[in-house]
């Protein structure tokens, strides 16, 4: 599945618009990762464990969205937009959202 930020496809044109399609993933924040990111925030440096754990996210996210594209048949998801929002208790839960424009390319 072709995926694009832009509201086109390089070199190609779309025949047709499906429908706005999505998907969601919910991460929850491991205690153990917690603290390596306190202690990483102190000393400098990056947060690896927050990082892999937002790209699989990330990939659940986009994952799903052209799962649901691909049954409407579509060849492109367009206009992708991903979306970060912490939330649950004390925002101990990361949600990651892609949604786009399904579309049928010539």
């Amino acid at each position: 599945m072709i995926t694009s930020t832009t509201p086109h496809v390089a070199e190609r044109d779309i025949a047709r618009t499906l429908g706005v399609v999505s998907g969601e993933a919910i991460i929850g924040a491991h205690i153990f990762r917690d603290l390596f990111a306190g202690i990483t925030n102190i000393i400098g440096g990056r947060a690896g464990g927050y990082e892999k754990a937002l790209r699989e996210a990330r990939d659940i996210a986009i994952r799903e969205m052209c799962e649901e594209a691909a049954k409407l048949g579509a060849d492109a998801v367009v206009g992708v937009d991903l979306d970060y929002e912490a939330m649950g208790a004390d925002n101990g839960m990361l949600m990651v959202t892609a949604a786009g424009t399904a579309v049928k390319l010539r």
